[in-house]
């Protein structure tokens, strides 16, 4: 399984790399923001999973949601927004989008594990 990372903290981005480690998954890729990201996501296709932060600079999270969204090319990458964002509005803003799952982090690597089916 190749991953998508996309978390504008190194720190954040240090800590769930080593979860996802810790399930085995060890094809990572990083980016900082959503432009990064995106630029990542068509460069190192396929992408099997983006895991994605919602508040970040330049282009944030829920833009490059829904941006993948629009393009077929990508609508088997699974996306599960990990965000600080608990409101259940923006859980809903963020599935009504396209988002595959919803965990708020902190997360545990067990809880990644029931998001996603492993």
């Amino acid at each position: 399984m190749r991953v998508l990372l996309v978390d504008d903290s190194v720190t954040m981005r240090r800590i769930q790399k080593t979860q996802i480690n810790s399930l085995g998954i060890t094809d990572v890729i990083e980016a900082g923001d959503g432009e990064e990201a995106y630029r990542k996501l068509n460069e190192n296709m396929p992408i099997d999973l983006i895991l994605l932060d919602w508040n970040m600079p330049v282009m944030d999270g829920i833009t490059l949601l829904r941006k993948v969204r629009t393009e077929n090319k990508f609508q088997a990458v699974k996306i599960i927004m990990c965000t600080s964002e608990s409101e259940k509005s923006k859980v809903v803003d963020a599935l009504k989008s396209g988002a595959n799952n919803y965990l708020v982090k902190p997360f545990t690597p067990e809880a990644l594990k029931e998001k996603l089916g492993i």
